[in-house]
C-alpha cells in the first residue's frame, strides 16, 4: 500500500510540474504576443512596462530616445521561429522589424535580439536587453 500511494505522489508531482511548465510556456507566449502588439503599434513609452524592474531602473529611456521612437513607424514585426530556450528561466528571441522614417518615408530593417527571463517571485517574464535599439545602421 506504501508503494501504491508513494507511486500516485510521485505522479502527482510530475503532473504538477508539467502544468507549472506548461503554465510558463503560455505565459511567455501571452507576453510575447502584447510587446509585439505593443510595438507593432509603435507604442515605445508602453512597451517599457515589459522591462526587467532592474533594466528599467538602470537603463531607463531618456527623453530623446522616447523622442526618437516618435520619428518612425513600425511596418513590421517578425519573431521568425520565436524563442528558443537559455538556460532554465531565460530565452532569447531575435526579430526583425521594419521601421519607416516619418518624414522621408524611407523604410528600413533593424534586427533587435531579446532576451527574456521569467522571475519565479513574482511569475512574470521580463524583456532584460532593453527597447529596439532603432538608431542602428545596417
Amino acid at each position: 500500500m506504501r508503494r501504491v500511494l508513494s507511486f500516485f505522489a510521485a505522479a502527482a508531482l510530475l503532473i504538477l510540474a508539467g502544468c507549472a511548465s506548461q503554465n510558463r510556456a503560455d505565459m511567455l507566449n501571452t507576453t510575447l504576443t502584447a510587446y509585439a502588439s505593443t510595438v507593432r503599434w509603435g507604442d515605445f513609452q508602453s512597451a517599457t512596462i515589459f522591462l526587467d524592474p532592474k533594466t528599467r531602473t538602470e537603463h531607463t529611456p531618456s527623453a530623446l530616445d522616447l523622442a526618437r521612437y516618435k520619428l518612425v513607424q513600425v511596418s513590421g514585426y517578425d519573431a521568425g521561429n520565436g524563442p528558443v530556450p537559455d538556460g532554465e528561466n531565460q530565452v532569447r528571441q531575435i526579430v526583425h522589424i521594419n521601421l519607416i522614417n516619418v518624414s522621408s518615408q524611407q523604410e528600413r530593417s533593424i534586427i533587435d535580439h531579446q532576451t527574456w527571463r521569467y522571475d519565479e517571485t513574482t511569475k512574470h517574464w521580463w524583456l532584460t536587453s532593453g527597447l529596439p535599439n532603432i538608431t542602428q545602421q545596417q
